[in-house]
Parts: structure tokens; sequence; C-alpha cells
């Protein structure tokens, strides 16, 4: 059985808050009013200090409009998760970008496995 750092598990979790309420423009005042919670309870959230509950996941993922697996995914060491946070981040990105992008990732890649 593996062990899992909760602390760390809560930070990263907390980072991930963090980006997707900026990303929304929100301040951590508004998530916590439609959460219904005071703003100081969802500042302890993004600093990990206080890990939410796996309802009160699903509860922000509805608020900032993204799936639950994208508050979590960054935790994950394996290909996959790691495979949709990278698209997470080329989704906002212009055709040209994309392309720029993926051409620097390939390219580094064969540099690694060399």
């Amino acid at each position: 059985m593996t062990t899992i750092d909760l602390d760390q598990l809560a930070k990263v979790i907390g980072k991930a808050i963090t980006r997707h309420r900026l990303s929304k423009g929100l301040t951590q005042e508004q998530l916590a009013e439609q959460l219904g919670i005071g703003n100081e309870a969802v500042s302890r959230m993004e600093r990990g200090i206080v890990m939410p509950t796996v309802a009160r996941l699903v509860e922000i993922a509805v608020i900032l409009e993204c799936d639950v697996a994208a508050l979590l995914s960054e935790v994950s060491s394996h290909a996959d998760g790691q495979a949709q946070h990278l698209a997470r981040l080329l989704s906002p990105l212009s055709t040209t970008d994309r392309t720029i992008v993926i051409s620097v990732v390939e390219q580094l890649s064969a540099r690694l496995q060399q």
C-alpha cells in the first residue's frame, strides 16, 4: 500500500483551487460567498492548511466550472493525469501557439530519451 502525504496533497489541491479561482476572476470572498462559508475558510483551503471534503470539492468544481479531476490531476504522477493537465494548459492558446508548444515538448522529449 502506498503512503500518501496528506499535507502535500492539501497544498496541491489548494494551489489548484487558487489557480482555477483566479482564472474565473473570482476573489476568495466571492468563492466563499457562493460556498456559504467564510473567506478565511477558503484561504485555509488554498494554503493547504485544511483539506476540503469530497463534497466540498464537488461544490468548488461546479462554481469554478471545472471537473473535480482538474482540482486533483496535479496530484497524479500518471501519464494520463499529466496529459490532461497539459491539455488544460494548451486549450486557451491559439492553434499557432499550441503548435509551437507541442514542437518544444517533442524536441525536449527526444533529447531526454537519448
